[in-house]
């Protein structure tokens, strides 16, 4: 590491410690050679695979992308944003972990649609309806059905309102 004040790389670490959600580590460094005192923080370099797309083309992982797609998907829900945020996270958590160079996208929608319909079964249907590219009816019933959402209006339990 070199010193901001004099470039040299000549220095000793003080003091050492995690910040609060233990993502990053806080070294307070002094240079040997001037005795300048600063500051520096040391992060994990995550490392996420290529995303091999559906027509064979291969790109960088984009976590934008998955963000995008289940803020659509989960618009006008209630579903708090600190848990798609933590959905995003294990999914990506996951992908780092198969130590593979590549991953096709089909893994990465299966990740999140487990996810996700465990969260709430409306988005699931939504993202899958959309990630899935249904050609017909049946399979967009196929997925309502599949979470249980296929009472008829008047066989569903009614919801109690809050006053």
């Amino acid at each position: 590491m070199r010193c901001p004040k004099c470039g040299k790389d000549n220095n000793r670490v003080i003091d050492s410690r995690s910040n609060t959600d233990r993502t990053a580590t806080r070294r307070r460094r002094e240079c040997l050679i001037c005795g300048a005192r600063y500051t520096t923080y040391e992060y994990v370099e995550h490392i996420l695979p290529r995303v091999i797309k559906r027509d064979g083309c291969r790109e960088l992982f984009d976590r934008s992308k998955m963000e995008r797609g289940l803020l659509s998907a989960c618009q006008k829900r209630k579903i708090p944003s600190s848990e798609i945020t933590r959905l995003i996270d294990e999914v990506i958590f996951e992908l780092e972990h198969t130590n593979a160079a590549e991953v096709p996208t089909e893994l990465i929608g299966k990740l999140i649609m487990e996810r996700l319909r465990k969260l709430d079964a409306v988005a699931y249907v939504r993202f899958a309806s959309v990630y899935s590219a249904f050609d017909d009816v049946q399979q967009f019933m196929a997925a309502v059905n599949d979470v249980g959402l296929d009472a008829k209006p008047e066989e569903r339990p009614r919801r109690r309102r809050n006053s």
